[in-house]
């Protein structure tokens, strides 16, 4: 079943922490992979995705993609957010621009421990 950013608590989007999403994702009912996890990425987080098949550094000019370097903020999926947390190697999360909709694959507790949008 597709992702659907307004399936919860009528049409706005909220974030993991019950507020209103801030921007960062461009997601949506084409959105197969739940790309709802706001990260700031990290040089060792890329070269993780490489190792796994997903090559996030390499710009894809056919498919509008720049290609990533650390430091950039980007929507990753939520599957593979968690599957960089078990492999100790999860970048970074914006916590106000991360969907409600990631904590179907991890606890708020994992994503404040790398929260960068805590005071």
């Amino acid at each position: 079943m597709p992702f659907d950013p307004t399936s919860r608590r009528g049409n706005r989007a909220r974030n993991v922490l019950g507020g209103p999403l801030a921007d960062c994702c461009n997601t949506g009912l084409e959105d197969y992979g739940a790309h709802v996890v706001c990260v700031q990425v990290t040089k060792e987080f890329l070269e993780f995705s490489i190792a796994r098949g997903n090559d996030l550094s390499t710009p894809m000019p056919d498919f509008g993609f720049p290609g990533l370097k650390p430091g950039d903020r980007w929507c990753l999926c939520a599957a593979r957010w968690r599957e960089a947390l078990r492999a100790g190697m999860a970048p970074s999360v914006l916590l106000t621009a991360t969907h409600e909709r990631t904590l179907d694959y991890v606890t708020l507790d994992d994503l404040k421990k790398y929260a960068i949008d805590l005071q």
